[in-house]
């Protein structure tokens, strides 16, 4: 096993909208970043990861490019971003940028002339094709909903989206195009960050032939990400990238695949394949869907989540690198979806997530507000609702066909929607959380009165002093980064257990994902005897049977 940096670390993510608001205007910032950076060292992390800093007219909220060289001005300037990296280095913190290159804004320069003309040199820079029978060129729908072709009356032609109609699609198979990107990649990396997480990289590559394919959505058409997902070209461009920026600096790189295999993962972030470190898959995060997609309450069934987490922990051992998250700025708040965020369990609850996902191999990420026990929003109106793809699902099941109430369908964005986790930052318990003097962008958790950092940084008993526990573990461990995965009672529906092992050290894993007090199997029960102590538990007494949402680590 090798050993690298990027595999000891622990990422925190930033959303920088909701993250600290310093100017009052009720969108957070790089100085109010800033202000927060020891709060941050306090924790332990050695990364932070930003959400999409750059330009941007905001249609989905800034992953939509206009200008990858300048910062958005209500996050501040470049100059308040050089203090912030000079400020993070300081404090033994590394920098990884968003990097969003399957698509720009319509508003991005390329774009705007692109569209000029079809001889314009800058038309070549995205996809435009004619139409076919008077429609659309192929029937593909966006990820956001309606079609992924968008008519231009200007020159007579689609151009292709996978997202919002606002997000063109760059053509990739210019080379003129990879070598802006290379350029611009180059760019930030001189200026000192420390590595970049990739949108939608494995989206990169289109399908050789432009074809129809199965209808798969409620509005007749067919799923774009599924016909364009790890394309023939994909691996081509990603060692391209590597040999012309990623391999000149010690980067941490982590590609958001969607559609992945673990096969298709090594490619991408095996350790001889020489494109990225290690990559998001989102298997695990589907486990509750059903037939609406996310879009629904089947509840989360322990043996399927156990049965892919320990998939993606065996079948990448020793051949690429995992990484490991419950919650991100895409995925509602983990308590709240699969746990229980009651006054009762929720503590313990956020502990037994945390000591679940802190002890696999891989790199762990904590997404901001996860360390205090943030929760999920509870939305009862769609006007409360700012991002896109919950308002399209809305008039798409409750407007159009039907299929749900407004009380069914508010019921599942406060369990499934992205807003849980854009909420603003919880603070303190002043007036928005202390997130902001004026009126936030979108509404602050009503709970921010009782959950909040500064309620619990000082208070050796709170999840954020067990999240600082966890990662100092990780530090002072090997066996926790580099030791392998083992699953025990596979069927088992409340318990998890897995033990890891590097050379003669071993250490065992529970945790209770139920609320029932359960009673230990003879021969784990065998094990615990031979001990020799606990490294974290997040019960303070002892206890011969395992309770609600209880997590202990033992060394054997």
């Amino acid at each position: 096993m090798q050993k690298k940096w990027w595999k000891e670390a622990v990422v925190y993510q930033i959303y920088p909208k909701s993250f600290m608001d310093s100017n009052g205007d009720g969108i957070g910032d790089l100085p109010g970043i800033i202000s927060k950076l020891d709060y941050l060292k306090d924790l332990g992390i050695n990364v932070i990861w930003f959400s999409p800093l750059y330009k941007s007219p905001n249609k989905d909220n800034g992953y939509d490019i206009s200008d990858y060289q300048a910062i958005q001005e209500a996050f501040g300037t470049m100059e308040d971003f050089d203090r912030m990296l000079e400020e993070a280095h300081k404090r033994g913190i590394k920098v990884v940028m968003d990097l969003v290159v399957n698509h720009t804004s319509d508003q991005h320069k390329w774009f705007i002339e692109s569209r000029k003309s079809k001889d314009n040199p800058y038309r070549d820079y995205y996809i435009w094709r004619d139409p076919k029978d008077g429609k659309e060129p192929t029937n593909w729908g966006a990820c956001f909903g309606g079609s992924a072709w968008q008519y231009d009356e200007t020159t007579g032609q689609y151009y292709l989206h996978q997202f919002a109609i606002e997000q063109a699609d760059l053509n990739w198979e210019n080379e003129t195009v990879r070598k802006e990107i290379f350029d611009m990649m180059n760019w930030w990396c001189q200026k000192g960050i420390d590595g970049f997480r990739m949108d939608v990289i494995s989206l990169i590559s289109k399908p050789d032939v432009y074809e129809d394919g199965p209808i798969n959505t409620g509005d007749g058409y067919s799923g774009v990400g599924a016909i364009t997902a790890n394309g023939p070209r994909v691996h081509e461009y990603l060692k391209m990238m590597n040999k012309e920026v990623l391999s000149k600096y010690d980067l941490l790189t982590v590609g958001e695949t969607s559609g992945v295999t673990t096969e298709e993962a090594k490619k991408y972030a095996g350790s001889d394949t020489n494109e990225l470190n290690m990559v998001f898959q989102f298997e695990h995060v589907d486990v509750d869907a059903d037939e609406h997609g996310k879009w629904t309450m089947k509840p989360m069934h322990l043996p399927d989540l156990k049965a892919i987490m320990s998939k993606w922990q065996t079948e990448l051992e020793g051949k690429a690198w995992n990484s490991l998250y419950w919650n991100n700025h895409d995925q509602p708040r983990v308590i709240s979806r699969w746990g229980n965020d009651s006054e009762e369990y929720r503590e313990v609850c956020a502990k037994m997530f945390a000591t679940c996902l802190h002890m696999m191999q891989g790199t762990p990420y904590v997404y901001q507000g996860e360390e205090i026990g943030m929760t999920n929003f509870p939305f009862t109106e769609i006007d409360q609702v700012d991002d896109v793809e919950s308002v399209h699902i809305y008039d798409t099941y409750v407007k159009e066909n039907k299929e749900y109430t407004h009380e069914q369908m508010m019921k599942i964005i406060s369990k499934k929607g992205r807003d849980n986790a854009r909420t603003p930052m919880q603070w303190d318990d002043s007036e928005n959380g202390g997130f902001s003097t004026g009126t936030p962008w979108l509404a602050v958790n009503p709970n921010y009165t009782v959950i909040n950092a500064k309620s619990q940084v000082n208070d050796p008993n709170s999840i954020f002093s067990y999240y600082k526990k966890l990662i100092r573990l990780r530090k002072e461990h090997e066996i926790i980064v580099y030791g392998t995965y083992d699953l025990l009672y596979p069927e088992d529906e409340k318990l998890y257990v897995f033990t890891r092992t590097l050379g003669e050290e071993k250490l065992l894993v529970i945790c209770n994902f139920s609320e029932e007090t359960v009673e230990l199997p003879e021969d784990l029960k065998a094990m615990i005897v031979e001990q020799k102590g606990i490294l974290i538990r997040n019960y303070s007494e002892e206890s011969e049977k395992i309770r609600p949402y209880e997590a202990i680590v033992y060394q054997l």
